[in-house]
């Protein structure tokens, strides 16, 4: 029985991960597609840079497979355009002439890893699925910034005041005065606040304010500081 496809946070089937494999040399473009089909990886060769930038990359969990010394192109300026595009691939290189120099280079570029050839199959397999790793981890982030992005924008004018303004560290006594209503109403917008942001804990919606950018990280506190000398309590009291 085959095993069921991972499921994105959405509960549909995660896509399938595809690796792109980038060399000139038909042999061994045919010897790696061969390898990740008999693990169950979907791949897609090409004998030119010119050929892999030309065509559409999907919206799945990938990596590229990148010889270092192209008949046209040198591998490191095809990372470099990859990046630029802001395709943020990640990038394995393979090469039969490679140098210590080079693959300071690669790496430093941001690659994955850079493999001589020959190499074995199981090293080959092994960057692979920690670069396909590392793809899926960004785009589970990413997709969690959208998400708490799009939540934000269900929000009123005066619950993404209220929000901002107790994430930044005022009690809601502070904030009615600020605001110029009643601490009740403060209360009332701070909860529908929670509510629309997913926000279990006070502390959470604090973290999510953060991550959207909306006020910057609060500083901790001395610890010679008190309530009582002039030094603001925590968030949380504000209830």
């Amino acid at each position: 029985m085959n095993p069921l496809p991972p499921k994105s946070p959405h509960g549909r089937a995660a896509p399938e991960p595809l690796i792109y494999i980038v060399d000139d040399d038909p042999g061994m473009n045919d010897a790696l597609v061969n390898l990740l089909r008999s693990v169950g990886m979907r791949s897609r060769s090409f004998l030119t840079a010119e050929a892999f930038l030309a065509a559409p990359i999907d919206d799945s969990p990938s990596c590229v497979v990148l010889d270092v010394r192209l008949r046209v192109a040198n591998g490191l300026e095809v990372q470099r355009e990859i990046n630029q595009r802001g395709l943020c691939l990640p990038v394995i290189f393979i090469t039969g002439h490679g140098d210590i120099e080079m693959s300071v280079r690669a790496m430093k570029a941001g690659a994955v890893d850079f493999l001589t050839k020959p190499f074995r199959d199981q090293d080959f397999l092994d960057a692979v699925s920690a670069a396909i790793a590392m793809d899926r981890t960004k785009r589970q982030a990413l997709q969690c910034g959208d998400d708490l992005r799009a939540r934000y924008t269900t929000l009123s004018e005066r619950e993404r005041e209220v929000m901002i303004l107790a994430a930044s560290g005022l009690m809601n006594k502070q904030i009615a005065g600020k605001m110029g209503i009643s601490e009740v109403t403060i209360k009332i917008h701070r909860a529908r606040a929670m509510r629309k942001m997913a926000a279990r804990t006070f502390a959470d919606l604090v973290k999510m304010a953060l991550e959207l950018g909306l006020c910057p990280p609060r500083e901790t506190s001395s610890a010679g500081s008190r309530p009582g000398n002039g030094a603001a309590r925590p968030a949380a009291m504000g209830y």
